[in-house]
């Protein structure tokens, strides 16, 4: 299952409207198939890991990170149907699909026609992996990355708005990455008039998945974006699942004030700047007391001379 979600992986940001999915297909302890949810939603994990195992399915286990969906679509087969006529004989899903068209059903009919079904196998992990889309079908909204590059003492740029760079080429590289993960990526409009940012992906091999590009602003937006005016609004942007928000400190207050952050990317410069700009702005904080347990961290890792923290939002149940 480890690795399935692993495949899944590498469909974020790419998989939307449909969930970035994985699967493995296990025949007699030896892969024969493998899948991840391809560009724009089709193929979906499964049907791939079936084609690349044809007859070698029958009999096999299957290891998906999603239920297998079993609503119908013009687009393609149900992936439930799929594995009866395969002749899987056994579905390990990490988690249920919350998404109501199918939520229990492909299961349920996998088990009717005689197959093994196993629920629950690495779902937390499966779930922070397809987030985008499970914030979608609970909260109604994309996923949001807050991405800061900072000097230790929390500043963004000089006092005269000088930014470039904090970080070093191996932070910038890993930054990229991460843009390639996203379907769209955002900034507010004093970022745009300061640093007129191209926001693409500037890695080899993977120009074609730049973001589209979002302005918080309530003026409008130059040709190639798109506006929005209130962090909420991102509830209503199509095929998003997995929003970045870049900056400014304005813009990275808005969202954190509204609640609206669910991780955290801090790229820290091993550099003191002293008077300058701060990384956010104000996010309407009167308790200290309110600041403590809403942050987690989930990794650490130097890159170059820098060091990145990746945070998540802990958030009640």
């Amino acid at each position: 299952m480890a690795v399935a979600i692993a495949l899944s992986e590498r469909g974020r940001g790419l998989s939307t409207p449909n969930p970035n999915v994985g699967c493995l297909i296990v025949k007699d302890g030896r892969v024969v198939g493998r899948g991840w949810t391809q560009k724009g939603g089709r193929p979906h994990a499964e049907a791939q890991a079936l084609d690349e195992a044809m007859d070698r399915a029958r009999g096999a286990t299957a290891y998906v990170t999603l239920e297998p969906c079993f609503h119908l679509s013009p687009r393609g087969p149900r992936c439930a149907d799929l594995m009866v006529r395969a002749g899987v004989r056994r579905v390990v899903i990490a988690l249920r699909d919350p998404d109501p068209r199918t939520d229990g059903q492909g299961a349920a009919w996998l088990r009717k026609r005689g197959i093994a079904v196993e629920m629950g196998l690495m779902a937390e992990e499966a779930a922070a992996a397809m987030c985008g889309f499970v914030l979608r079908q609970t909260l109604g909204r994309p996923a949001v990355t807050l991405k800061l590059g900072l000097s230790l003492d929390g500043r963004i740029a000089l006092s005269d708005g000088s930014s470039r760079w904090i970080t070093g080429p191996d932070a910038r590289a890993h930054a990229h990455l991460e843009r390639a993960r996203h379907d769209a990526i955002l900034v507010g409009g004093g970022t745009l008039r300061a640093d007129a940012p191209r926001l693409d992906v500037r890695l080899a091999g993977l120009e074609d998945r730049s973001p589209r590009r979002l302005l918080l602003s309530h003026g409008d937006a130059p040709e190639g974006w798109e506006r929005i005016a209130t962090p909420e609004d991102i509830a209503a942007l199509a095929h998003v699942d997995h929003l970045l928000v870049e900056g400014g400190a304005r813009t990275a207050a808005a969202f954190l004030r509204a609640d609206l952050v669910d991780r955290l990317l801090l790229y820290r410069a091993p550099i003191v700047i002293g008077k300058g700009l701060a990384g956010i702005g104000d996010i309407g904080l009167t308790d200290l007391a309110e600041a403590h347990g809403r942050w987690r961290l989930s990794d650490e890792r130097r890159l170059g001379h820098d060091r990145l923290e990746v945070y998540g939002r802990s958030r009640k149940a």
